[in-house]
């Protein structure tokens, strides 16, 4: 059976990733922290109207690097209001990749794809000898002879060790 297609949104047209159906509404941040109350105020308003206007529509705030990962009605006080709507949610970015892939360890399952394109990368710049002063890549290099894990390990790890399937670095 073939899932829901979706697109991505160029035009601003209030939404980041819709279903071609209308079935599917979400506004992608990178944090939850990077919004005001106001922001937020408005992000639920304009996802509550996106539910109200398609009858079928599930609408998401999506956070792309969450705490934890979730999948959850939004609801709360948000500026001494009330909201909720049964069809706003919040999701963490790996439980979204996974609502919009049909795998429910899809973000992990790319992950474990990245290492051969990690490699010929590396290797390539072994190749090249260029010489370049990277401290971030020192500090995980230090990090990674102390845990034994590999690099892309060892970043993907302190950033994601919460997510779906992630634990098992």
């Amino acid at each position: 059976m073939k899932g829901p297609s979706f697109r991505h949104n160029s035009k601003l047209s209030g939404f980041d990733i819709k279903a071609n159906d209308n079935t599917l509404f979400a506004d992608i941040k990178n944090k939850h922290n990077t919004m005001n109350s106001s922001a937020a105020e408005a992000l639920f308003q304009k996802l509550a109207r996106f539910a109200d206007d398609y009858k079928q529509a599930k609408c998401y705030w999506v956070q792309i690097l969450a705490k934890g990962s979730f999948n959850e009605h939004w609801t709360g006080d948000i500026n001494g209001k009330e909201y909720s709507h049964s069809r706003v949610y919040k999701i963490s970015g790996d439980q979204f990749y996974s609502l919009l892939s049909g795998n429910e360890n899809a973000l992990y399952d790319l992950y474990k794809a990245l290492p051969l394109a990690t490699n010929d990368f590396l290797q390539n710049l072994e190749k090249n000898r260029t010489k370049t002063i990277n401290t971030a890549l020192t500090e995980i290099k230090d990090q990674t002879d102390i845990s034994g894990r590999s690099i892309l390990d060892q970043i993907t790890f302190e950033n994601y060790s919460y997510y779906l399937g992630f634990n098992k670095l």
